[in-house]
């Protein structure tokens, strides 16, 4: 049997309020009581209740942790960094699986119901219209990995897609390839526009380009749309794809159709997830900062608990090339 309040108080010879108080954030509690209660409660073994002090705080501390890919292994690295920073921070992750989901209806009435103090909505191909329905129905939320906006309804955390599609063009001009495809994930990902526009503006007059999208941001996804490519009479020297796992994906097509990576078809993805530094994948990357941007979000949702009325903030961090082994040498 767990031990209870009741029998905390009586060991330490104080009320049970006192108990309650001591372990209270803020409460007012005497440091010769404070003492004497921990005293009692290490003794016993006693551990607060979490929801019961929930109802007295009017703070559950439990943060809706919101995504809508799990076939991306790099979700994995998301949330293992985001319930540990959270945790660390004394917050508690509620974990949403959206996948497949569009309306943001239903996790609205979850969430509500599980009266969380905050939201994180963890989704680069969500529009920012997803994370604002949170904001409409009176919840702190912030979008991780969402699109910047000049007008922000809600905390924005995240990458210059844009910047970083410009960033891979560059990559493979200066390596002198004369025709290069984009790879993207779902067209209607605003991730997706966002690279591809970047990619086509940069390249634009410079070589030929052609572009392509996955049905999803997965494994299977990048290597089904990357076999239907192969089948073409040409191809491009080389691809940007819109994600590590559609490269991986793709790589392993390139592979079973006894073509060689990069001395026949040339790859650079992006997100940097850890396997694409395996030895056998190897991948040329632009990476993502997520931990820095895991850490500017938790920062803002405990901003926000602390004071709700915080105007809504754009921050956009910086990728950089991560140089492997799937393209060419520059010349």
């Amino acid at each position: 049997m767990a031990v209870t309040l009741r029998e905390v108080a009586n060991r330490a010879g104080v009320s049970r309020s006192a108990v309650s108080r001591t372990f209270t954030p803020g409460a007012s509690v005497s440091a010769k009581t404070r003492a004497k209660v921990e005293a009692a409660a290490q003794a016993l073994g006693y551990s607060p209740n979490a929801l019961a002090s929930g109802l007295t705080t009017g703070r559950t501390k439990l943060i809706g942790l919101i995504s809508d890919n799990f076939h991306n292994p790099i979700f994995l690295e998301v949330f293992d960094r985001f319930t540990r920073t959270l945790q660390e921070r004394g917050l508690r992750p509620l974990l949403v699986n959206l996948s497949g989901e569009t309306d943001p209806a239903q996790s609205v009435r979850m969430l509500r119901q599980y009266s969380v103090d905050g939201v994180i909505v963890a989704s680069s191909t969500l529009p920012p219209s997803f994370a604002e329905a949170f904001h409409d129905a009176g919840l702190q939320v912030v979008h991780s990995f969402g699109r910047a906006t000049d007008h922000p309804k809600t905390h924005i955390v995240g990458i210059d897609n844009v910047a970083c599609g410009r960033m891979a063009a560059r990559a493979l001009l200066a390596r002198g390839y004369s025709s290069v495809g984009f790879l993207g994930g779902p067209e209607a990902a605003t991730s997706t526009q966002d690279r591809l526009a970047g990619f086509a503006d940069e390249i634009a007059g410079r070589c030929d380009l052609s572009h392509s999208f996955a049905a999803a941001y997965s494994f299977a996804a990048g290597r089904a749309e990357m076999q239907r490519l192969l089948e073409a009479p040409t191809r491009p020297q080389a691809y940007f794809c819109g994600d590590d796992v559609l490269s991986i994906g793709a790589l392993s097509a390139i592979r079973d159709h006894g073509l060689r990576v990069p001395e026949d078809i040339g790859l650079i993805g992006l997100n940097d997830m850890e396997m694409a530094g395996w030895e056998n994948i190897a991948l040329t990357t632009i990476r993502q900062p997520i931990d820095r941007i895991i850490t500017a979000s938790v920062d803002l949702v405990v901003a926000m608990l602390e004071t709700p009325d915080t105007a809504p903030q754009v921050q956009v961090f910086e990728c950089d090339v991560v140089e492997r082994g799937t393209l060419r040498a520059r010349p």
